[in-house]
């Protein structure tokens, strides 16, 4: 076993435990929940088998769904995002995504925001829509996700940063 499967494995569970022992106890205005968990989705390696990155995605979201009683809505928004995810990634960094040679610790910042930011903001969509379930409350969950969103993106690109191994 490599590193590389290594660093995913620890991921995997840290962000699962980091979730719901942590950011799932948080609830800033009623309205604002970070879910961070979802980095592990977002920073995936490239080059990896995809029907083992789908199936990892929603165990991922499963747990956190087991964990935090939330009946299936988790699994749901990220097996969506890992499903939608080469598509974001061929507009966030293009022809750098077309050879296969993403490294994320290597991208410019302002890629990588745009990159988290709309993978983010479709996983909080799905989810409060699934969670909410009535279309007559749209602006609720428009509202829960975009202030969710920010807050999860800013609280993404501090832990990329802070956890990164570039070499200086």
């Amino acid at each position: 076993m490599n590193s590389l499967n290594i660093n995913s494995i620890v991921r995997f569970l840290v962000l699962i435990l980091a979730q719901v022992l942590v950011f799932s106890n948080i609830n800033f205005i009623g309205s604002i929940n970070p879910y961070p968990y979802i980095l592990f989705i977002l920073l995936f390696p490239i080059n990896n088998n995809r029907t083992l990155f789908i199936f990892l995605s929603f165990m991922l979201g499963l747990f956190v769904d087991i964990f935090s009683n939330s009946g299936g809505v988790h699994a749901a928004a990220c097996v969506t995002v890992a499903f939608i995810r080469p598509p974001v990634l061929k507009f966030a960094f293009g022809m750098v995504y077309e050879h296969q040679t993403i490294k994320f610790n290597n991208t410019e910042f302002g890629n990588r925001i745009i990159y988290f930011s709309i993978l983010i903001f479709i996983h909080h969509f799905i989810m409060f829509l699934l969670e909410i379930f009535n279309i007559s409350n749209i602006l609720l969950v428009l509202q829960k996700t975009l202030f969710s969103s920010i807050f999860t993106v800013i609280l993404c690109a501090v832990i990329s940063i802070l956890f990164s191994n570039k070499q200086r």
